[in-house]
């Protein structure tokens, strides 16, 4: 899948690991579908880079947990066109041990996580089965797959979407879609801005934390003709944290 004219579409877009692999499948010659929520100014200057790089970013705000917005905005476009790749990448963290988690803070992440997977993927779905022909590729996360304290929430929503990668690509490879995760460890965003870096450091064999343009290049491998063979794989990017 060359990415000359051809769409790809990134929840969670605007900033962090969204904005990496936007701006890599820009250098691939994908145009940017790009999902946000509510951070316009970082939504902008997303729009911004993508254009300056000679791409183009269609910016599309919406809410992945609330089906009616993702109908609203999406059903239009895909009337017209079924983008190539989907990256699920929305997703948040809030961390806190379960003895003292609240319910909202249970149900928010695996909300975005889980069910905006289910809304938006389930609204690309179609268009890509009747081309026969996608990538499906679901950003998920260390904690998945060895599960961390603090983050049962986060740990069971990235495990959860797993397994929907593993299940999913089962139901679909035969018409042509093929669906993958990758699961970055500990990697500079926001997301792991206020995390005692230099203590976790020791605890990473690479000794370091990964840079998100190194998940953006796994995301771009798997969305390229050279991935035509993987489907319902895991592909950890975590410097050696969890083997």
């Amino acid at each position: 899948m060359s990415g000359k004219d051809k769409i790809a579409l990134i929840t969670g877009a605007s900033r962090g690991l969204g904005a990496s692999i936007a701006h890599r499948l820009t250098k691939d010659g994908y145009e940017i579908w790009a999902n946000y929520h509510s951070n316009h100014e970082a939504a902008n200057q997303l729009k911004q880079e993508v254009e300056a790089m000679g791409g183009t970013c269609r910016l599309l705000p919406f809410d992945v947990t609330d089906e009616m917005q993702v109908a609203e905005i999406l059903t239009p476009l895909l009337e017209q066109s079924t983008p190539d790749v989907l990256i699920n990448n929305a997703g948040f963290n809030k961390d806190t041990l379960m003895m003292w988690m609240k319910s909202e803070e249970w149900q928010s992440v695996l909300d975005v996580s889980l069910n905006g997977f289910f809304h938006v993927t389930k609204a690309v779905l179609l268009g890509m089965l009747k081309r026969k022909s996608g990538r499906i590729i679901n950003i998920v996360s260390t904690a998945g797959q060895s599960g961390l304290p603090g983050q049962v929430n986060y740990s069971a929503a990235k495990a959860g979407l797993i397994g929907a990668t593993k299940s999913l690509a089962q139901e679909v490879v035969r018409k042509g879609v093929l669906v993958n995760a990758v699961a970055p460890g500990f990697i500079e965003t926001d997301m792991t801005a206020k995390l005692p870096v230099d203590e976790i450091k020791k605890t990473i064999p690479i000794k370091r934390f990964g840079k998100p343009e190194e998940v953006a290049g796994v995301v771009s491998f798997l969305c390229s003709e050279d991935a035509s063979y993987i489907v319902g794989q895991v592909i950890s990017v975590n410097g050696g944290i969890y083997m």
